[in-house]
């Protein structure tokens, strides 16, 4: 009864802190109930499987056929509480329980935090907590070492919450000139530990108080308790102590060590990270659009009473100088599936009706903050499952892929923003990732720079609204190289072709602004009035204009989309809604100090094309020297003094910030190799200071019993057996080792002898124990196996220790001992 009763108050800490662990990922009080619920109804099987004869015969299929059917009872209520309004939703709900068993598990890394009753998504946390606690109580209910196992079961059942759930930890506390980093998670992994190391030592103890009473009773040897306090009680438990002070430092410093340091959970390797970098960059396919055979494609419709000006298709955030794309300088796995309708944030409602023509890739037509998302038609189950939507860019994919007549309902808001020339810059370059999207290391070109310099007029946003408005005044539309495929042109009403070159790299840029400087240098171009010299589309001015805002200080990124109105005339818009390939669009967003994405055109004029007219520049004249010959060259008068400036240099400043990354990389480094290595080292110690406190005993006979004992445990640990309830010269014959029979015959005659053993046979008898032991493991990989084994820890199941107060129990032992004690006396 004590056992089973510790067992279950160890099953119920578990329980609470898998819970505590879990809440953030569901945060529902259908969660709540589902614990409670599924803890009890685990129990309840366990309960069944052990104390009802016929369901304990049956064994493991016993259990698991009640663990099944209790699953499929309450699979539905708990699991799928969505699906209990009529039979034939509850028949839904089976199949939903049925493939939440299997997919559910990947379906809730995948979705927004927290989840709460959406779907099937709390079927994982039925599993964990019926099962789990079903399992767990089974282990620690048991009476032999496999019991042991039950602890990384709680485990698991714990590193539930902490795996699935989120990708950032809870505010850490102050208290006073302490702070705690991520103090529910250390909660949660402490406890944990210490809950398992109680449990632990508990069964260790009764175990060995169950053995020595059981050998008191078949021996008749009266059992003496040592008094409380005594040596090796205070050994004991200050190991104990030690072990999970030690534990607990850790626990407590390594959240603290790496509290700078990402946390990376299982949700960091989900989602359309794949797809996104498999993906070509929309900005790079972009002049495919504009080709005749394209450009008058339907990419798709949106209708409705609140059509969003601008659609988004691609939101691009990184820069690395070649090509602009998605997630390369951030987490890509910031896309998340979205578990339910959201509430409606500040700003102007959208309300559209989306129906997808010819669309290819994984990026989906949204808008603003997404507040829902409703597919229709006979995909509209994959669609949901392929939908993936990230609030820090506003953009979302479809990686279930895109057919001709997809359909789905969209509802957002979009928030207003400032007029750029009231805005102010953040400062800094950007960065990579969502605040900026240009790495550091990409340098602006030269000749970008320059004609920054040139034109740049007041500060923040009024100076660069001024800069992209003369950018698109001095650049020409132009989609193609050549003019074979010219429908844009008459779409666009472009009447005179230029060819311009595709790409978006650095060198493209700087060509770019390189042909505005010439024209700016070119005298008729003063004269004329046109400074028009840089062909190009959104592809190139969309890059262009992010650069030079990254050169003021504004972090920025690239939309591709649409528009469905604007006030600009040189943009082109979807009429009646319908969107083609030749309304695609590039433009920019930039972020003020406030935190507002501000949208930034960057479409060139198409109205007044590029001066072809070139200033003729004479060819340049080489002046010839002619001297006479008479005319002898005097080299010039030595200056009378060359004294050279004295140069001051001053010491540069000594640079310390790299030995605080050090010192902190190394902390991290050193507290990871600590919970590593940590408890093989504590392993080793606790053994250590065993052995060395049964060697030091003040009796040599104490000696000799403590030899034996060390002699079973390094058997123990080298992985030998000894045969149950047996005597220590029958172990010494199962084993048939050379020293291990006279280790059996001078144990014996040191604890029953009527003399007491000297301490020179002490000193004997470790001799052999030490020799025993270097035998049992003969490589080192066998011999660094057995020193951290845990084995000779484990009462009572995997070897059987005679006590030391065990009677011989058969005459041969007993009379060869007294003839030991006799001798010895003489």
């Amino acid at each position: 009864m004590r056992r089973i009763v510790a067992g279950s108050l160890y099953a119920a800490a578990v329980v609470v802190l898998a819970a505590m662990a879990a809440w953030p990922i569901y945060r529902s009080s259908a969660f709540l109930v589902l614990v409670v619920v599924a803890s009890v109804l685990g129990a309840g099987v366990a309960a069944l499987v052990t104390f009802v004869p016929a369901l304990r015969r049956g064994g493991g299929w016993a259990c698991a056929g009640l663990l099944a059917a209790t699953l499929l009872v309450v699979g539905v209520p708990l699991a799928v509480p969505g699906r209990m309004t009529d039979p034939a939703a509850f028949v839904q709900g089976l199949g939903e329980l049925g493939a939440g068993l299997v997919v559910g598990w990947k379906d809730l890394l995948t979705v927004e935090l927290p989840v709460g009753s959406y779907r099937n998504l709390l079927v994982p946390a039925l599993v964990v907590f019926l099962i789990g606690t079903a399992v767990l109580l089974l282990l620690a209910w048991r009476s032999d070492a496999v019991a042991s196992l039950a602890v990384p079961v709680g485990i698991a059942m714990t590193g539930f919450g902490l795996l699935f759930g989120r990708t950032e930890v809870s505010a850490p506390v102050v208290l006073g000139p302490l702070t705690l980093s991520a103090p529910v998670e250390t909660a949660v992994g402490l406890g944990s530990l210490t809950a398992g190391v109680l449990w632990l030592s508990w069964r260790a103890r009764d175990a060995r108080v169950a053995a020595l009473r059981t050998a008191a009773r078949s021996s008749g040897v009266r059992v003496r308790r040592a008094p409380a306090g005594s040596g090796a009680d205070l050994r004991r438990s200050g190991i104990g102590v030690g072990m999970v002070a030690a534990a607990a430092v850790i626990a407590l410093a390594v959240p603290t060590a790496a509290a700078s340091l990402p946390r990376d959970v299982l949700r960091e390797s989900t989602g359309p990270r794949l797809e996104i970098s498999r993906a070509v960059s929309p900005l790079a396919a972009y002049r495919a659009m504009f080709t005749d055979a394209a450009h008058d494609q339907l990419l798709f419709s949106a209708t409705g009473q609140d059509v969003p000006e601008r659609i988004r298709l691609a939101v691009l955030d990184s820069y690395d100088g070649a090509v602009f794309r998605t997630g390369a300088g951030r987490d890509a796995s910031s896309f998340v599936r979205v578990a339910s309708a959201r509430p409606a944030g500040a700003g102007e409602r959208v309300d559209a009706d989306i129906v997808v023509g010819v669309l290819d890739g994984i990026w989906m037509p949204s808008a603003g903050a997404l507040t829902a998302v409703r597919f229709e038609g006979t995909r509209a189950a994959a669609l949901a499952d392929g939908f993936y939507v990230d609030d820090e860019l506003g953009a979302a994919v479809q990686t279930t892929g895109w057919q001709a007549g997809d359909a789905y309902r969209l509802e957002a808001t979009v928030a207003p923003t400032e007029a750029l020339a009231a805005a102010t810059a953040p400062g800094g370059t950007g960065g990579a990732g969502g605040d900026g999207g240009i790495d550091d290391t990409v340098a602006a070109p030269a000749s970008l720079r320059t004609w920054m310099q040139a034109h740049v007029g007041g500060t923040g946003g009024a100076a660069l609204a001024g800069l992209v408005a003369l950018l698109r005044e001095r650049g020409y539309l132009s989609h193609a190289l050549t003019d074979a495929q010219t429908a844009w042109m008459a779409d666009a009403g472009v009447d005179t072709f230029v060819p311009s070159a595709a790409g978006h790299s650095l060198a493209r840029i700087d060509q770019l602004f390189t042909a505005l400087l010439d024209r700016e240098k070119d005298p008729r171009a003063e004269t004329s009035g046109n400074f028009v010299a840089a062909p190009g589309d959104d592809e190139q001015f969309s890059v262009a204009v992010a650069l030079m805002a990254r050169e003021l200080g504004f972090p920025a990124r690239i939309v591709v989309g649409t528009r469905t109105a604007s006030t600009d005339a040189g943009v082109s818009v979807c009429r009646d809604g319908s969107c083609r390939g030749a309304d695609l669009s590039a433009w920019v967003e930039v972020r003020s100090d406030r935190g507002e994405w501000i949208p930034v055109d960057a479409t060139p004029q198409h109205v007044q094309p590029p001066s072809r007219e070139v200033t003729a520049q004479p060819d340049p004249t080489i002046g010839t020297e002619v001297r006479p010959d008479s005319v002898d060259e005097a080299p010039p008068p030595k200056p009378a003094q060359e004294d050279a400036a004295a140069t001051t240099e001053r010491p540069a400043e000594v640079d310390l910030s790299w030995l605080w990354t050090t010192l902190r990389v190394a902390g991290v480094v050193l507290a990871v190799a600590a919970v590593l290595v940590g408890p093989f080292l504590l392993v080793i110690l606790a053994k250590s200071l065993r052995r060395r406190s049964r060697r030091g005993a003040d009796d040599p006979s104490e000696r000799i019993a403590g030899g034996w004992d060390e002699y079973l445990d390094a058997a123990a640990d080298a992985g030998r057996r000894a045969p149950a309830a047996a005597t220590r010269v029958e172990i010494a014959q199962a084993w048939d080792a050379p020293g291990a029979r006279r280790l059996a015959d001078g144990a014996d005659a040191a604890v029953f002898a009527a003399e007491p053993a000297t301490a020179d046979e002490a000193a004997e008898f470790w001799r052999i124990v030490d020799a025993e032991r270097q035998a049992f493991a003969g490589t080192r990989w066998q011999r660094v196996r057995a020193a951290v084994s845990l084995r000779s820890f484990v009462p009572g199941g995997l070897r059987t220790r005679p006590p030391a107060t065990e009677s011989p129990s058969d005459t041969e032992r007993g009379s060869r001992a007294r003839d030991d004690a006799a001798r010895r006396t003489a």
